[in-house]
């Protein structure tokens, strides 16, 4: 049995080289180090002020890397209590104090969130039709200036709205990088 196979490495910043567990759980797929290591490298490595919500955060692989790399307040959201409990777990085993877990659906999370974001990441599912579901929910939530990652199996149908800043595919994993697209004064 592979050691490494529930584990997350941290690929950059204060907790660089730390390996997170995680437990088992459907449809749980940490993103890729080579994924991360392109997005924070599209994002900056330093994410220093910056808020961050992660979004159907599983492993927490993504939130982790920004909190890692000085991002003010990231907001874990996932719904599966064990997932969430190991969140808990491992946000006390890096005493990282600028990261929240929150026990909850993202959707139902997204329809009463107040707050703003400089960066969101969406890596829902794979085949769950969630990442449809949430994209038009996400713009409110975006501060000036803020940007968008996505994972997801098959390239999106259509993006209304969002305009595609970088985009790439690694192996079966298709990720972008999108801005909304900035209304035009009529």
């Amino acid at each position: 049995m592979n050691q490494q196979r529930n584990k997350v490495r941290i690929i950059g910043g204060q907790y660089r080289r730390r390996l997170l567990p995680f437990p088992d759980a459907e449809g749980l797929r940490p993103t890729p180090d080579r994924v991360r290591e392109t997005v924070f490298n599209w994002l900056g490595q330093e994410l220093h002020g910056k808020r961050c919500l992660d979004l159907f955060a599983g492993s927490g692989a993504l939130g982790f890397e920004a909190a890692s790399r000085a991002a003010t307040r990231v907001v874990m959201v996932e719904k599966t209590r064990k997932v969430a409990e190991s969140l808990k777990a491992n946000r006390q085993l890096l005493a990282a104090a600028a990261i929240e877990v929150v026990p909850m659906d993202a959707l139902l999370y997204l329809k009463s969130c107040r707050e703003q974001f400089d960066i969101i990441f969406a890596d829902p599912p794979y085949d769950s039709g969630l990442l449809q579901q949430v994209l038009p929910l996400l713009q409110p939530l975006l501060a000036t200036d803020g940007v968008l990652y996505f994972e997801a199996r098959h390239w999106p149908e259509s993006l209304p709205g969002w305009q595609i800043v970088k985009q790439d595919k690694a192996g079966m994993v298709h990720y972008a990088l999108v801005r909304p697209i900035a209304e035009e004064s009529l």
